[in-house]
């Protein structure tokens, strides 16, 4: 997991092929003036959803993990808080992985939590179990799917 300022976004483009070209639409648009969505950045490769959100208390919210993607997270209106946890040491998953949704949540808790403000990211990798959505009141929110 990565957690940065946006304008700091290019300092992690050798983490991953496909960052460089994430970071550099963000430098193209205006997140708070998008309309909720799904924006294709390179075909299955990279797209982003503009979501706007009521957030959740921290035992409403499940940690969730991706195989396929990584997701870059950025608050654009609002704080957001997310519980994390390595995946390694989740014991309680819900299900299976639906493949088709790159998704499985568990029940374990967060061993810790964190707070983005606007113009804040998070970076979660497959190996990263995270919680969004955790708060008070009502954010919007990027995120970006990125093939790992």
């Amino acid at each position: 997991m990565i957690l940065d300022a946006v304008s700091n976004g290019e300092f992690y483009n050798t983490l991953n092929p496909r960052f460089a070209k994430a970071f550099a639409y963000l430098k193209t648009i205006d997140p708070a003036a998008m309309a909720e969505g799904k924006y294709e950045i390179d075909g299955k490769e990279i797209f982003m959803s503009v979501v706007e959100r009521d957030l959740k208390t921290p035992e409403e919210a499940a940690l969730e993990v991706h195989d396929k993607y990584i997701d870059i997270q950025i608050v654009v209106a609002g704080q957001e808080s997310f519980g994390w946890k390595d995946r390694k040491v989740c014991a309680s998953p819900r299900g299976e992985m639906s493949v088709e949704k790159d998704i499985l949540f568990y029940d374990d808790k967060p061993s810790t939590y964190f707070t983005l403000q606007p113009g804040e990211f998070a970076i979660f990798f497959p190996g990263d179990a995270h919680a969004p959505l955790v708060g008070q009141g009502h954010i919007k929110k990027c995120i970006i799917k990125v093939l790992a």
